[in-house]
């Protein structure tokens, strides 16, 4: 059973910074691309962020270019979203998913994590 577990979110001000996780069980993430998404109350999921199965390479939203930072630890099967300078906008609940290969952002959403809550505020 391919589970996603997110976590690291939060209550922060805004210049803050936190880092989330997405801790893969089920599957190998050497093989998946990576998406993280967030949906903020009465707004559509967004795609903020993809890293590559292949060679690392790394899609940014460009609301969120220079401020966050998408890496992935293969020998933990954890994918990071390291996010920086973060503002009120940045508020909403924060996924990881995946479903394929790709060669930034995964093909195909198959598998989902609970969500964490990143709050942005002072």
């Amino acid at each position: 059973q391919v589970q996603l577990v997110e976590s690291g979110g939060g209550l922060v001000q805004p210049g803050g910074s936190l880092r989330l996780s997405c801790a893969a069980s089920g599957l190998s993430l050497d093989y998946y691309a990576i998406g993280w998404f967030r949906q903020a109350p009465g707004k559509e999921r967004e795609g903020v962020s993809c890293i590559s199965s292949r060679d690392g390479s790394t899609y940014y939203t460009d609301s969120v270019k220079g401020r966050f930072t998408i890496s992935r630890d293969n020998a933990k099967n954890t994918v990071y979203l390291q996010m920086n300078s973060l503002k009120p906008d940045d508020t909403a609940v924060y996924y990881c998913t995946t479903g394929s290969s790709g060669r930034l952002c995964p093909r195909r959403y198959d598998y989902w994590g609970q969500g964490t809550q990143v709050t942005v505020s002072s």
